[in-house]
């Protein structure tokens, strides 16, 4: 076993990034999240997602896990940000760093439900997400806005 100090985070082994994404879903302009189960942010709202499998592309992965989470039906329309994403134990050491790859996607069928590690699912305001009555993940308001920034430039009829 190694011992790396990273000059934030403290590991005692050398774990490389984990990949996953994270499914952006605007529909009526209202945005999807759901409660996370588990850890990281067990209990506060994000994005559907999840580590993308061995031979999936980013956008297979992002559509298998909204529908995992949700049951909502969805294609994906483009790749837009990527965010760094560290689960610190309360010891300060790093246990996992993910990379979340956030897709745009487009609603097909379906209203959400929760699945898979997800406690709840349901849409919410856009523009309320900043203002601290639903606890978030870190960064969700941001992407939001920003996916809704792409979505009323390249998808609203």
């Amino acid at each position: 076993m190694t011992h790396r100090d990273t000059g934030i985070f403290t590991t005692h082994e050398d774990p490389y990034p984990v990949v996953a994404t994270i499914a952006v879903l605007i529909r009526d302009g209202r945005i999807l999240l759901v409660r996370r189960a588990n850890p990281p942010d067990a209990g506060l709202w994000g994005f559907p997602g999840g580590k993308i499998e061995r031979g999936e592309s980013i956008e297979q992965a992002a559509m298998r896990e909204l529908h995992e989470e949700t049951g909502i039906v969805a294609s994906a329309h483009r790749t837009f940000n990527a965010i760094d994403a560290f689960d610190v134990g309360d010891d300060g050491r790093l246990r996992h760093h993910f990379v979340l790859i956030a897709v745009l996607c487009t609603w097909r069928a379906g209203e959400p439900a929760a699945g898979d590690d997800a406690l709840e699912a349901g849409y919410f305001d856009i523009q309320g997400l900043g203002d601290g009555r639903v606890p978030l993940s870190r960064n969700v308001a941001e992407v939001a806005l920003q996916g809704a920034d792409i979505f009323r430039a390249e998808l609203a009829e």
